[in-house]
């Protein structure tokens, strides 16, 4: 399978605000009243990427381990539909159900979105400090469909832990590698 890198949008950028369609709430959501008190954290998915697949029970996991701390996660679907219908959004409400996502599945169906978050790859993931502002970008682990490594969820954890505490994350901060954001 083919693969992209993150393009890592550089630490510090202030996280662009948005509104769009949540494809489990049927509602919009901007970012801004969505963020959490402490941190947020959003992660460029979508419902057909093996890589995507092969990490979503823990992206599940994660959220729920830290959604009680104040922070907020939203993922977002950018990829063209008409040429990936898999990534329609009644597929991504039916697939966010399946899963039990606990966090909003949002449809950036203008790309717009990706494209300001400078989004290569799925999944592809960014923390944001209380103030918005960007502190991790990259990867959720070094696991791989294949390469026989535990999908843990260790580097946002890690980074996320960092933040909850007050402390500088001087852990390496490696890409996403997945399948690369399906432009129109």
């Amino acid at each position: 399978m083919a693969s992209t890198s993150s393009n890592m949008l550089p630490l510090g950028t202030i996280a662009p605000g948005f509104i769009l369609y949540d494809t489990i709430s049927g509602e919009e959501l901007s970012l801004f009243e969505n963020r959490g008190d402490k941190a947020t954290v959003i992660f460029f998915i979508c419902n057909h990427c093996p890589f995507v697949i092969h990490v979503n029970s823990q992206l599940v996991n994660v959220a729920n381990d830290y959604s009680d701390k104040k922070v907020s996660f939203m993922a977002i679907s950018s990829n063209d539909v008409l040429n990936y219908p898999d990534d329609a959004p009644h597929l991504m409400r039916k697939n966010a159900k399946n899963l039990k996502y606990s966090f909003p599945y949002l449809f950036d169906e203008s790309q717009e979105v990706a494209k300001t978050y400078d989004a290569a790859c799925t999944p592809d993931f960014y923390l944001f400090d209380a103030n918005l502002k960007l502190v991790y970008r990259g990867q959720l682990d070094d696991s791989r469909p294949g390469n026989g490594i535990e999908v843990t969820g260790k580097d946002l954890r890690h980074a996320l832990d960092c933040l909850l505490a007050g402390k500088e994350n001087t852990e390496v901060q490696k890409p996403s590698i997945g399948c690369g954001i399906k432009w129109k």
